[in-house]
């Protein structure tokens, strides 16, 4: 019973302090003198170095109790470009980090080597640090440490010869030297940590070239950042590759500038993990701040993402009640004394969400973030990136434009508005002809939505440079005609409307300024939500002009539409033969079964079946948001004018 009692104890215990809130930053004191404790010793060593062909020397860290009877770990701690082997004993006091860890048990023993990065026979701080020869010195630094400095260490202390005993980190330029050699060389060093690092950073493609390789080799990956920080910019996109091809890694970003202040944090931190079991399902909950939205307004520092897609939102409204951000779910925010209301949310899923922030009762925009036409108003938008959203990445490929055009509707007798996309090329190949996508937008949007949220340029120009899509004009109306209302007149009337739109003043405009192709084998259109009813309205009774549809989380609305459906069924069966022969593909897909639309899909694909109308099918999680049509677009121009 006894042996009982005891082992519940130490398991609560247990639970208890792995329950216990990760700490995120150094606290007060951390790197200050503190008497009553051992103290490790610092000395300088001076090594014979081949690769130079000179005496060099470094800056040795033994901890507390050092003896030659142990053996210990290495951590090799690199300075900045206008620092030497004496720049982190100036501005970072390491031995005192270093002993008040000790003292309070949270780092394993290690002796810490502090060389001279700068690889050349005059390695002194002097001058014009940036003369290309010395920055070449800092690339030269590897062979010496490689080849010169690591065996003289092994040699002369009795340290530990294997890779999970070896680290290496470094501020500034030393960060980016940290990140090169330690990833270069992963039977080296399984612990690799980048504070604030510098321009000498290799690309994250040069630095990981096989991410499989960097999972199964590295212990720790480790990358911080001051957020005001101007080389921020070099440590987010080593992270994002890294987020995007499954490395484990720390990104660690805190309030701050490129100075000690940060880099002292950094090897507090840093230096806790190494020698240990690490957790690496953990490492997304290491950091202070998130990142700034790409969708934040320029120099806004939130809302911000944290690397498990949790977002911090904050606003300023000293005399208000009660804030909260609706983001599907409404989240209350806390006000601190400076009238700041904060609140972290739950992870968001991927790609571009609508938001509103609710201020004492009334939905406003953010003014830190980019509005964009959706729900029927201007409305915030916040991007979440995620490790599949490379297929709308700005990459280095040739390049689209988006063109806004005005013209004059013949149906309305009013001017309107469209965007048009047009492949790379296109002003180049001045004899060369294109089909044409017309694509629609959904209720409470407009001409802009498949331009700035459906990244619709953005998509094409990757699938066209991966040859995976035919260049093509893609034309985005806006389907916003007739009298509106959410109820079966005007929707139907707003259906016909827009058919006739189409056919007399859109695809007649479209034809007549643009290089577009004129037959039904040349032409597209797809929708989503409500464009997809504008897609299945004005397609399916034209297929001789349409021979690709897209039916984007869409489906006749029922029972409220039941009448209008029936018709176009009764339409369907009559011509089934027609549409099959017309149409070289009829596409549809939903959200999963959280899309709004998901019921009423089904039901339509049914009636397809008994109809037997061809088509196909796609389904991809997500519900009614445009992460969802964005995948659809990217699926289906693959489909066309094949």
């Amino acid at each position: 019973m006894k042996q009982f009692i005891f082992c519940l104890i130490a398991l609560l215990l247990w639970n208890k302090a792995n329950s216990q809130e990760i700490a995120k930053h150094a606290p007060a004191g951390f790197d200050s003198v503190r008497t009553g404790i051992p103290h490790g010793k610092i000395d300088t060593i001076s090594y014979n170095s081949k690769t130079v062909g000179t005496i060099r020397r470094a800056i040795i860290y033994t901890p507390p109790g050092y003896s030659k009877k142990n053996k210990y770990s290495v951590l090799y701690l690199l300075h900045g470009i206008g620092g030497d082997e004496k720049e982190w004993l100036k501005g970072g006091n390491p031995q005192v980090i270093m002993d008040n860890l000790y003292a309070k048990g949270k780092v394993e023993p290690m002796i810490i080597v502090m060389p001279n990065g700068r690889a050349m026979k005059d390695d002194r701080a002097v001058g014009n640090v940036f003369d290309s020869v010395k920055v070449q010195a800092f690339a030269n630094f590897e062979k010496d440490l490689l080849n010169d400095l690591i065996p003289y260490i092994q040699k002369n202390f009795p340290v530990y010869t294997d890779k999970m005993h070896r680290a290496i980190a470094g501020l500034s330029m030393g960060g980016g030297q940290s990140l090169n050699f330690g990833l270069g060389n992963l039977d080296k060093f399984a612990w690799v940590g980048g504070f604030s690092s510098a321009p000498n950073t290799k690309t994250p493609e040069q630095l990981v070239p096989d991410p499989r390789k960097a999972r199964q080799e590295l212990k720790l990956l480790w990358i911080s950042c001051g957020d005001a920080d101007g080389l921020i910019s070099f440590s987010k996109r080593t992270h994002d590759y890294l987020q995007k091809n499954d490395v484990p890694h720390i990104y660690y970003i805190e309030p701050g500038v490129h100075d000690f202040k940060i880099w002292k944090n950094g090897l507090y931190m840093f230096s806790q993990f190494l020698f240990k079991p690490v957790d690496p399902s953990k490492f997304s909950q290491y950091t202070v701040l998130g990142t700034p939205a790409s969708t934040n307004v320029r120099n806004s520092k939130y809302p911000q993402i944290l690397p498990d897609s949790r977002v911090v939102f904050r606003i300023k409204a000293p005399d208000a009640q009660k804030v909260q951000v609706d983001l599907v779910k409404k989240y209350d925010m806390l006000k601190d004394s400076d009238g700041d209301w904060t609140v972290t949310t739950d992870s968001i899923s991927e790609g571009f969400h609508y938001y509103s922030l609710i201020i004492d009762g009334v939905a406003t925009t953010d003014p830190s973030s980019e509005t964009f036409y959706g729900m029927g108003r201007m409305a915030s938008g916040i991007e979440i990136p995620f490790k599949g959203d490379d297929y709308y990445a700005l990459k280095d490929v040739p390049h689209g434009d988006i063109r806004i055009k005005n013209y004059y509707s013949a149906v309305t007798r009013s001017w309107r508005q469209l965007y048009i996309y047009t492949p790379p090329g296109y002003d180049e190949k001045t004899t060369e002809k294109y089909p044409v996508l017309y694509i629609l937008h959904g209720g409470g949007e407009d001409e802009r939505g498949w331009a700035t949220q459906g990244k619709t340029d953005l998509i094409l120009d990757n699938l066209i440079a991966e040859s995976r899509a035919k260049p093509m004009i893609i034309v985005m109306p806006d389907a916003n005609i007739g009298e509106g209302g959410f109820n079966a007149n005007g929707i139907e009337g707003a259906l016909k409307m827009f058919e006739n739109e189409m056919k007399q003043s859109i695809i007649p405009f479209v034809e007549k300024n643009y290089r577009a192709k004129t037959d039904a084998h040349s032409r597209a259109i797809a929708g989503l939500s409500l464009g997809g009813l504008h897609t299945l309205y004005t397609g399916v009774n034209n297929t001789n002009m349409f021979a690709y549809l897209g039916v984007f989380s869409s489906g006749w609305i029922v029972p409220m539409m039941s009448k209008l459906a029936d018709e176009q069924y009764n339409f369907m069966k009559t011509n089934a033969d027609k549409i099959n022969t017309n149409l070289k593909v009829f596409w549809f897909s939903e959200g999963g079964e959280e899309d709004i639309a998901y019921n009423n899909g089904q039901i339509m694909l049914r009636k397809l079946n008994e109809l037997k109308v061809k088509h196909i099918y796609n389904e991809y999680p997500g519900g009614h948001t445009w992460p969802v049509w964005r995948d659809n677009l990217y699926n289906f121009a693959p489909l066309l004018f094949k």
